[in-house]
């Protein structure tokens, strides 16, 4: 079962609305074929004589069906951002549509179709799935607007022309001005539902490359506020004492002996900066979890379960916050989670355990394995700690770190 639904369980929010609405596009295809293409070829069991013109109709309506849906097709991908406007696919569909309504109409003036609702029906067919195919190529609601009044006048002013009478070119123009109505609000809503998926997926994506490029900035602050002003003395002193020495001067030994101290004392300054950088509050990290997730549209829930008076050692603190930031990170970044669970548990005696378990996990991975999960064994293992990670059914995901009694007993001992 799992292998029927991982194409559907393995796309993205942003993939499983494109999914959806090109599927729908392209049942319209056979809807135009079985709902408007099909009556053409009934009209022939009244005549088996005449077969060449209901054969004709039937196939206009399955190549015109199919035109539309292949430019549909085009248009969702440029809504989703992958490849330019198809202006020269809706040019053409447009005008070989054009071209098919004044044909029908030309063969109905004529008295070539007979069926009275024939003609009607097939014009509608035509324009109204042409329409809602060029809606899709379009971004401005502006410009969507036109598309229904256009076609109706077009029809109604073609049927006027062929000498028809008044009352067929009226009810062809509301006919078709109300169809084309109806598909430009549906064509449109779910261009601009597609378009506004994707974008939320690529804000999300910056987002999380922006977090990134804040911390680097954040940590190159640190270190050039601690290497800049050592370094400038160092560089001054190096040259006071080149000075000196070639002078023959014997201060020249105690300048280089304050060169090496500061240079000593700027390594143990980064050194510093480093370690804080490295390490992560826990506390914090599960606020930061809970808030993040929640402004994703998640349910998040923290539970910390501690016994009173008990504190956890910084090493053990540090661990387990990068294990909650890097779950956070993943839950972001992959699958499509509604409901997520942060627990926290650290009796008065015994391990202490963090689950982070959310649902909308794919069953597979989407492309190769990160080394964040390895890089949290590592922290952990430094700890005698262990990490479980993978999925545990129903589309959950669940990650188990464990920090061992006897581990935290030597930390707090130390401390």
């Amino acid at each position: 079962m799992s292998k029927m639904t991982g194409w559907w369980k393995n796309r993205s929010s942003a993939g499983k609305v494109e999914l959806y609405t090109r599927w729908s596009f392209h049942l319209f295809v056979l809807i135009e074929i079985t709902s408007f293409g099909l009556p053409a070829l009934g009209a022939a069991a009244e005549d088996p004589s005449d077969l060449a013109l209901p054969l004709s109709l039937f196939l206009l309506l399955c190549a015109h069906a199919v035109l539309c849906g292949v430019l549909a097709s085009q248009a969702l991908t440029w809504v989703a951002g992958r490849r330019e406007r198809p202006t020269r696919s809706a040019v053409t569909t447009a005008s070989l549509t054009a071209a098919a309504v004044l044909g029908i109409l030309a063969l109905k003036a004529a008295g070539k179709i007979d069926e009275p609702a024939l003609a009607p029906m097939l014009v509608l067919g035509l324009t109204c799935f042409t329409t809602g195919s060029l809606v899709l190529c379009m971004r401005s609601v502006r410009s969507m607007r036109y598309v229904a009044p256009v076609a109706a006048t077009g029809t109604g002013v073609t049927v006027l022309a062929l000498g028809l009478p008044a009352a067929h070119a009226l009810g062809y123009f509301l006919g078709v001005l109300l169809c084309c109505l109806f598909f430009t609000a549906t064509s449109g809503f779910s261009a601009w539902l597609l378009r506004t998926v994707h974008e939320l997926d690529r804000a999300r994506e910056v987002q999380s490359r922006l977090a990134v490029a804040e911390e680097r900035l954040r940590f190159g602050r640190d270190l050039h506020d601690v290497m800049g002003r050592n370094l400038a003395v160092i560089a001054l002193k190096s040259e006071l004492a080149i000075q000196l020495a070639r002078r023959e001067r014997p201060e020249a030994v105690e300048q280089m002996i304050e060169v090496q101290r500061i240079a000593q004392e700027s390594q143990r300054e980064v050194r510093d900066v480093v370690r804080g950088y490295r390490e992560a509050d826990l506390a914090v990290e599960l606020e930061g979890a809970r808030g993040v997730l929640g402004a994703a549209g998640m349910d998040c829930r923290v539970d910390f379960l501690a016994a009173p008076g008990r504190q956890l050692p910084s090493e053990v603190q540090s661990a387990l916050g990068w294990v909650v930031r890097e779950a956070t990170t993943n839950i972001l970044r992959h699958g499509d989670a509604h409901h997520c669970l942060i627990r926290l548990t650290a009796a008065e005696t015994g391990s202490v355990t963090l689950v982070v378990e959310n649902d909308g996990a794919p069953e597979a991975p989407a492309g190769p394995p990160g080394s964040g999960l390895a890089g949290l064994r590592e922290r952990l293992a430094a700890l005698d700690g262990t990490l479980q990670a993978g999925p545990v059914g129903d589309g959950r995901f669940r990650l188990l770190a464990q920090i061992p009694d006897r581990r935290l007993q030597e930390l707090e001992v130390r401390a």
